[in-house]
């Protein structure tokens, strides 16, 4: 029989995450941990010392109560919209605040999980009650607004509604504007890319962050509008000319982010910014418009970051004057049948991964992401001797033809060059003879490596595999002594983190935050 009572009856289980070290060497398991429903109320704690009661009581005040209403509408416009909307029951001093501060509305937090849409029906029954409710919202607030985020598809099916949402006073001063692309409803239901409601660009003094999805933007519409304070500006699946490309980057004088996603309609970018940080572009091959086939990265004194968002993706880029940029990545090698990726720092040319012409370095690139079928180890050490500085490497799909053995050339190398790799995370890790000299090589001569990361499949993530590679890999004769080794079966669903044009504001895009 089993025994019974309040420890035993009703009982949950919470899967742990736990990191476990053995030497170097770290494996990420998962374990599980039985916890009963209710806790067992603890024995009454001895009475705090007389001195102690004052900061009792202190913590008990109800401080941010007491600040002035401009400031609680601050608080109340950074959390979502739910929580904002939520404060209204914290107290009476809080229950006009969240319609006096700015308003944030958000239609991603009004919709069915997406993989509870699956036909057309929820579909139709989301949309209605967003709508519902977002008139709703808009007819009972004041304004001003802080961020307006409707799906990209309402500029197709509601054109009125969203153009009389745009005209609400509710949103006077509106600071973010976001038509977001909900990729689902592609799939269930096509529609052709429409201009948005001109009222969407009254809000053009105000704007810091934009994002414009699924639509169309037509000459007549950009032409003359200027965006005195735009940060960050997102085009995703948009149809757009080249003329008004550069006419709408050019009217943002404070531009730090731009993100080219799937968008069409023109086949040259040329960036002369002295503002702008991050690029992010992704092109579909498969498209019959007219795609992004060249980046003139002519003068721009701020840029950090390039990003490639899609997989073997036919550009040519020539980089002439960027003397701050950090991040690259993806640069991959080819495909059949496609034209290849090609990128120029001036006089030196890196054609599929390939450095085919050498001579000047660029030693401000210290994080650098690649992807290839086919990586090998002269490869990898051609690109360090283009970016002597570099300090992250990640490699999407670790595959390779070659065994990677080391050889007198290579030596060589390591005599006369200083590895500044602290982090290497290789992908689909197999510990296969090519990818156990590859991953050796840098363990055994990266003096500054502080954290190697192999990503395996769950088929082979096991402690007799992870023992195995320990003693293969010969972690005893590691270079640095403080180099850490770490198997993980995290697989991330993207190469790189930028799901909103504010990711593109993220140092280390490559890094999994799965």
């Amino acid at each position: 029989m089993k025994p019974s009572g309040p420890g035993t009856k009703r009982r949950k289980k919470l899967k742990v995450t736990m990191p476990r070290s053995e030497s170097s060497l770290q494996v990420m398991d998962v374990v599980e941990v039985t916890l009963p429903r209710s806790i067992p109320p603890r024995q009454q704690d001895a009475a705090p010392p007389p001195d102690a009661r004052g900061d009792e009581e202190e913590e008990g005040v109800d401080h941010i109560s007491s600040l002035p209403d401009a400031i609680l509408g601050d608080i109340i416009s950074l959390l979502s919209m739910k929580e904002g909307a939520r404060t209204q029951i914290l107290s009476s001093r809080w229950r006009h605040s969240w319609r006096a501060a700015p308003l944030v509305l958000d239609g991603s937090e009004l919709v069915t999980p997406m993989d509870l849409r699956t036909d057309e029906k929820v579909l139709a029954a989301d949309d209605k009650a967003l709508t519902s409710t977002v008139s709703l919202i808009l007819s009972t607030h004041s304004g001003p607004g802080r961020r307006f985020c409707i799906p990209a598809h309402h500029l197709s099916d509601r054109a009125t509604t969203v153009d009389s949402w745009l005209r609400s006073p509710a949103l006077d001063n509106l600071q973010e504007l976001d038509f977001w692309d909900d990729g689902i409803y592609g799939y269930l239901r096509q529609f052709a890319p429409v201009p948005p409601p001109a009222s969407a660009f009254r809000f053009s003094g105000t704007l810091r962050v934009a994002t414009f999805g699924k639509c169309q933007l037509p000459d007549g519409l950009v032409e003359g509008i200027h965006f005195p304070n735009l940060k960050q500006l997102g085009l995703e699946y948009v149809n757009i000319s080249e003329g008004s490309l550069h006419a709408m980057i050019s009217s943002c004088p404070v531009l730090e982010c731009l993100l080219l996603h799937l968008s069409f309609g023109f086949s040259c970018l040329r960036i002369s910014s002295s503002s702008l940080k991050s690029i992010g572009v992704g092109t579909n091959r498969y498209r019959n418009q007219p795609q992004l086939r060249e980046i003139i990265i002519a003068d721009a004194p701020c840029l950090e970051r390039l990003l490639f968002l899609e997989p073997y993706m036919s550009i040519s880029v020539s980089v002439i004057a960027a003397p701050k940029l950090e991040t690259l990545g993806f640069p991959t090698d080819g495909i059949d049948g496609y034209d290849p990726f090609r990128i120029e720092f001036g006089t030196t040319t890196i054609q599929e991964l390939q450095v085919i012409n050498m001579t000047t370095v660029v030693r401000s690139v210290k994080i650098l992401a690649v992807r290839s079928m086919h990586i090998n180890l002269d490869m990898v050490i051609d690109l360090m001797k283009c970016f002597p500085c570099l300090e992250k490497l990640y490699i999407k799909r670790c595959i390779s033809r070659d065994m990677n053995r080391w050889c007198r050339k290579q030596r060589q190398f390591i005599k006369c060059f200083d590895i500044h790799l602290k982090t290497i995370v290789l992908k689909e890790y197999r510990g296969t003879r090519s990818q156990v000299n590859f991953a050796s090589f840098f363990l055994q001569n990266a003096k500054k490596l502080e954290l190697m990361t192999l990503e395996v499949d769950n088929r082979v993530a096991n402690c007799a595999f992870f023992a195995e590679q320990y003693g293969v890999l010969q972690m005893e004769k590691r270079a640095s002594r403080t180099a850490q080794l770490q198997f993980t079966t995290k697989r991330c669903r993207r190469d790189a983190h930028v799901n909103h044009v504010r990711d593109l504001a993220i140092t280390d895009p490559f890094e999994c935050r799965c």
